[in-house]
């Protein structure tokens, strides 16, 4: 509706009311420069007329002394394709030659002509990046916090089920494998928070609701530590999957820790899920649990440290054995202390 509102408005006053020579690339270049943030409006509309006015003078030199359409597309096309490929051009580097196809292809090729083009490119840029900055600017702050949020929790899901499964004892390996795969989706949604996060800083820029809207705080630091916590903790939650699995197959079952250990290590996935759910309320949510959040480290720590004793004194010579042992423990060190870090 934004970008038939600025084609709308660009057309009234250049074709209806103006009647410029050239009226329909006004409504033309507003339609698409009506984007998904005001930043790229505007970024994407100086590229664009900067390619659009290259593709014109080039076809607009080129035309006057040849006299001749055919000729001087062989001779000006080649030039435009080359000028689109320019790095600083982006995206709009097309347009140097749309630019210059409408110049030789819309009757004859005069000066007047060629620049009253470049002033309705320019009208309609400044019309669809008007309409876009003032009309509702798109904001993306509520996005960016649900991902996050979305992430956390299902690594909080996933680390709990695994805990589970391991104090009852179950080395399924079906059971295991779904495991494992969450644990892999996992990380897709650890990068679809990261895009999330630079397309609500992207549409902060520039954009006057920001001083008005009350939806979301604007993505701080606390969301890029957010980031980091869960990147470890997405590569620590596969990294324990994956394990699980191995000591799941048949021919490993000599790997699998004891029962008791088993259960110490289920505890420690627990207090890990527990903290990262606190963590995740602490950023996002409404409640001031970072005191809460702070001891459920502590707690984590001490589970680990434990965790860390049974595993010494019930390690054998078994290579195998301390291949397992020795991952999952790496992994729960890593993990605690990115909580830790970021928990204080």
């Amino acid at each position: 509706m934004k970008a038939a509102l600025a084609a709308w408005l660009a057309w009234a006053v250049a074709g209806w009311w103006l009647h410029a020579p050239v009226a329909f690339v006004a409504p033309w270049v507003a339609v698409v420069l009506v984007e998904s943030t005001v930043y790229r409006s505007i970024a994407h509309g100086l590229q664009q007329l900067a390619a659009i006015a290259a593709g014109t003078i080039v076809a607009t030199a080129v035309a006057l002394p040849l006299h001749d359409t055919v000729a001087t597309m062989a001779v000006v096309l080649p030039l435009a394709m080359l000028l689109g490929q320019w790095r600083r051009l982006g995206s709009q580097g097309i347009y140097a030659a749309t630019g210059a196809l409408f110049v030789l292809t819309n009757g004859s090729v005069t000066v007047a002509t060629s620049t009253a083009r470049l002033a309705e490119a320019l009208f309609g840029a400044v019309v669809g990046i008007a309409v876009n900055a003032l009309v509702r600017p798109p904001l993306y702050l509520r996005d960016s916090r649900a991902v996050l949020k979305d992430a956390t929790e299902e690594a909080h899901d996933i680390l709990r089920a695994v805990a589970q499964g391991l104090a009852e004892g179950r080395w399924d390996r079906e059971e295991a494998g779904a495991w494992h795969e969450r644990a892999l989706r996992l990380h897709r949604l650890v990068e679809q928070a990261r895009s999330a996060l630079a397309w609500s800083r992207e549409s902060l820029r520039g954009n006057l609701r920001r001083r008005h809207t009350r939806a979301a705080p604007p993505p701080g630091k606390g969301y890029d530590d957010a980031i980091l916590v869960l990147d470890y903790a997405a590569v620590h939650t596969a990294g324990v999957t994956r394990t699980v699995l191995e000591a799941a197959t048949e021919d490993r079952a000599a790997s699998r820790p004891p029962p008791e250990l088993a259960r110490r290590y289920a505890e420690f996935l627990r207090r890990t899920a527990h903290a990262l759910r606190l963590y995740s309320h602490s950023r996002f949510g409404s409640e001031a649990c970072d005191d809460e959040l702070r001891a459920a480290v502590t707690r984590l720590r001490a589970t680990l440290d434990e965790l860390r004793r049974d595993l010494v004194r019930s390690t054998t010579d078994d290579p195998d054995e301390v291949a397992t042992y020795g991952v999952l423990l790496t992994q729960a060190h890593r993990l605690a202390d990115q909580l830790a870090a970021s928990g204080t």
